[in-house]
């Protein structure tokens, strides 16, 4: 059954495989159900919290998690319901909005690196390096000369990161035009939501072909090996939690975390 399958499997873009959103459901539920799928999703909630404990203790590897989505494609969410619980002294988000005069001063990757997490912390990127082939590409800020580089210049970055201990995981929250005009709807609906509200979201919805185009030209040209992208189902909320809860688990599993030996001889220790 899909159900059994490993999602790190499923769900992965295969490096140089052609990728069309379109034909992709953003409400495929993998053979899942509501009721399985939470159940499920608490369990995995507990192992990640475990493991977690085991990279921060060995303090030889470290994880990096990308999110990147549409504008209420759901990366405040995931944050929230997938890693909120993981032990804050131990995990890191970065959110990365307009560059500052003195990023723009820099190669567009010096900001990112300087977030990248240390040994034994997992960084949880929302949004990432990624912008400067997407929004940047979307909205011609700098020749397409310079932004169609990037590509190989962010694997080769990524790369390093991974010769350097560093697993890298790339979500992509995949949701429908029409479910992102629910969600913004409620923006303007609920009072409670109204802080959420930003024109940009709202003029950006106008370059959803546009995005698509450039989402899809990350996927082929920046899923690799060393640092896969997964597109996530995400119009539904509750399998996007499970899909990303159980690909993180299965990524910190594969990365054979170690749990260091005591420092001196216990057996000698006596507690008066």
């Amino acid at each position: 059954m899909a159900r059994l399958a490993k999602f790190s499997k499923a769900l992965r873009v295969e490096p140089g495989s052609n990728v069309k959103l379109a034909k992709l459901d953003p409400r495929d539920a993998h053979g899942w159900e509501r009721e399985d799928a939470e159940e499920r999703y608490e369990e995995l909630l507990l192992k990640l919290y475990d493991l977690q404990y085991k990279l921060h203790a060995e303090h030889r590897q470290a994880l990096l998690v990308v999110l990147q989505a549409m504008d209420a494609g759901g990366k405040d969410g995931t944050i929230r319901k997938v890693t909120g619980g993981l032990n804050p002294q131990g995990t890191r988000v970065e959110s990365f909005k307009v560059p500052t005069e003195e990023e723009l001063d820099h190669d567009f990757l010096w900001r990112i690196h300087r977030k990248t997490p240390g040994k034994g912390e997992i960084s949880i990127f929302n949004r990432s390096q990624y912008g400067d082939v997407l929004v940047v590409r979307v909205h011609n800020l700098v020749p397409e000369s310079v932004w169609k580089k990037r590509y190989g210049q962010i694997n080769a970055f990524e790369k390093i990161l991974c010769e350097n201990h560093t697993r890298i995981a790339k979500f992509y929250l995949h949701i429908s035009k029409e479910e992102q005009k629910e969600r913004l709807q409620e923006r303007l609906d609920d009072p409670n939501k109204h802080w959420k509200a930003s024109e940009a979201d709202f003029r950006e919805r106008q370059y959803w072909d546009d995005y698509q185009d450039a989402y899809e030209a990350v996927l082929e040209k920046c899923s690799t090996d060393w640092a896969p992208w997964f597109v996530i189902p995400a119009d539904r909320k509750w399998f996007r939690n499970l899909a990303v809860a159980s690909i993180l688990v299965e990524t910190l599993e594969d990365m054979d975390i170690q749990m260091p030996d005591a420092q001196f001889d216990l057996s000698k220790v006596v507690i008066d």
